[in-house]
């Protein structure tokens, strides 16, 4: 019996790999990941093309009760873990799969495309990339401006930052490239460290892998003026870049 951990990719059904839907094929019970990330399809398009009844996973399942649940079934049966994006990019799995193998059940991971990698298409060269962060959703009581200090960070070590966008999709709430642009603008009006300013040159990205992708690259109060449309959004702040970087980037300017 084994947990198989399977990325599906970025976009929709079809980004599977082929040993990925052999794997799930092979299954008894089948478990989708839906809260650090959501594919550009429905569930019932994926059951379609499986064969199989997905069971949702939210977090408080997978680092709460997965024990009742995910790891009860794959101590007896073969269990699929589906992950969107690359099924180890996330901490949350990486727990799991510890968690998989202090109970003495066999793991096998099946990789795939992630936004980690998917960026690329910007033009912005993967390894003058640092620290990668995230901005979750505000309120009165919540307002965490660690996005703003990794940022500091990297500009200082002359390295482009990838800022993830917070979601809740079983609220149907999706961050977006303006909502966080306006977050760091807020930050720095408070901080007054010229670190995210109306001036700084941005990539804001939307559905990154699928046919309908949207990215552009322009100054920060360029973008807030732009409508990015539907989830899943990501935001790119850039420091010193190269002059292919430079050139590759004129594909997207606003």
């Amino acid at each position: 019996m084994t947990l198989y951990f399977i990325g599906l990719g970025l976009a929709d059904e079809k980004d599977i790999s082929l040993k990925g839907l052999e794997l799930i094929k092979k299954c008894e019970s089948v478990y989708l990941e839906n809260y650090t990330s959501v594919l550009g399809c429905s569930v019932e398009k994926l059951e379609n093309l499986y064969g199989k009844k997905i069971i949702l996973a939210d977090r408080e399942l997978v680092e709460k009760k997965a024990e009742q649940t995910i790891l009860s079934d794959a101590k007896k049966k073969n269990v699929a873990f589906l992950v969107v994006g690359e099924p180890m990019a996330a901490t949350t799995h990486t727990d799991l799969m510890l968690r998989a193998k202090e109970l003495n059940i066999r793991f096998r991971i099946v990789h795939n495309a992630s936004i980690m990698s998917a960026i690329g298409i910007t033009g912005l060269q993967l390894y003058k990339f640092g620290k990668t962060t995230s901005i979750p959703f505000i309120d009165d009581k919540f307002q965490p401006e660690t996005a703003y200090n990794v940022l500091k960070e990297n500009n200082s070590n002359k390295m482009h930052t990838l800022v993830l966008l917070d979601l809740r999709p079983e609220e149907k709430r999706f961050m977006t490239v303006n909502n966080a642009i306006k977050i760091l603008l807020d930050i720095e009006k408070k901080r007054k460290e010229n670190i995210f300013t109306e001036k700084t040159l941005c990539i804001g990205c939307a559905r990154i892998g699928s046919e309908n992708q949207m990215i552009k690259a322009g100054k920060a109060k360029e973008l807030l003026e732009l409508d990015f449309g539907k989830e899943v959004h990501c935001l790119i702040v850039s420091s010193e870049m190269h002059f292919m970087e430079e050139e590759a980037l004129k594909l997207w300017h606003v």
